[in-house]
């Protein structure tokens, strides 16, 4: 299984972690997300992991990847 870390902004509540949470966990491949509000910092574990799916379901959700 693989990790990928993501810096997310514009998050602000605990409504902005469910709502990546929900986008990012519905990717293919995805087993786990797990997201830190203060830093912003999202972490998905699964394998394969499709880094473009999961930079458009961060998106979706309304969020941008910082770098």
């Amino acid at each position: 299984m693989s990790v990928s870390t993501y810096t997310v902004t514009g998050m602000t509540c605990g409504h902005c972690v469910s709502s990546v949470k929900e986008e990012v966990g519905e990717v293919p491949g995805v087993t786990g997300v797990d997201v830190d509000l203060q830093s912003g910092r999202v972490d998905v574990s699964g394998d394969p992991l499709d880094d473009a799916a999961i930079r458009a379901a961060i998106a979706e959700a309304g969020y941008e990847v910082a770098g």
